[in-house]
């Protein structure tokens, strides 16, 4: 293993270095390999664990490449780990969700422009007065992911859609066992959506952060 993470350590130099730019393709292996001083083996094994997290792209028959180092393209290693979280640490995703959440609320109240507005208005439209909990926790997600690109920052995105998933359920879960739960979620939503026509940013971040909280407060009074 240390082998393998000398092989990461060097070929991450090179790329930081400018030697390898994004798009670029890698020399050849038994080439690259005497070049780092290093065994073809773990060579290898850093590769692949580069392209695992979509450092690299190898190609079949073609060569390996470093690829865009796009953020959102990087972070979606993030979701890959995410999917493993353990039930116990939905409260941990909850709170990192109640800090980066209100910010990029904040931020598109400066940004989002009436196309968007109109989007998340129908989105609410759509939705109806009593929707099924199952219904409402899709639109939820729709509605902060339409927000959080409206911030106009794809790295926050890209965080806050893959820490996205692990809450899912609890939110199912909370839409089915406490009682004013739908209905307070649609407020929530429709305050959120007036502070942004009103291009107010605290009063969106304020209502994000209550929005995400009684979630998590909610959770933790079940634990």
């Amino acid at each position: 293993m240390a082998v393998t993470d000398e092989a990461i350590e060097k070929i991450k130099g090179m790329i930081v270095s400018g030697a390898l730019r994004p798009g670029d393709r890698l020399p050849k292996e038994s080439e690259l390999a005497a070049e780092l001083g290093l065994s073809r083996n773990s060579l290898r094994e850093a590769v692949r664990a580069l392209s695992l997290i979509r450092i690299l792209d190898v190609r079949q028959g073609d060569g390996t490449y470093v690829t865009s180092l796009d953020p959102q393209l990087l972070l979606e290693a993030l979701s890959f780990v995410v999917d493993f979280h353990r039930d116990d640490t939905v409260l941990e995703f909850l709170a990192v969700r109640r800090i980066l959440e209100p910010a990029a609320t904040a931020m598109a109240s400066a940004l989002i422009d009436d196309a968007q507005l109109q989007a998340l208005s129908d989105q609410l439209d759509a939705l109806g007065a009593a929707p099924s909990v199952e219904e409402l926790v899709a639109c939820d997600l729709e509605f902060h992911r339409g927000i959080v690109q409206a911030s106009g920052n794809s790295v926050l995105c890209s965080l806050l859609d893959g820490l996205s998933g692990p809450t899912t359920r609890a939110r199912v879960w909370r839409g089915l066992t406490q009682e004013d739960a739908v209905s307070r979620t649609l407020h929530e939503h429709r305050m959120i959506l007036g502070a942004l026509r009103d291009r107010d940013a605290e009063a969106a971040r304020s209502w994000a952060t209550v929005h995400v909280a009684s979630v998590e407060q909610w959770l933790r009074s079940t634990l």
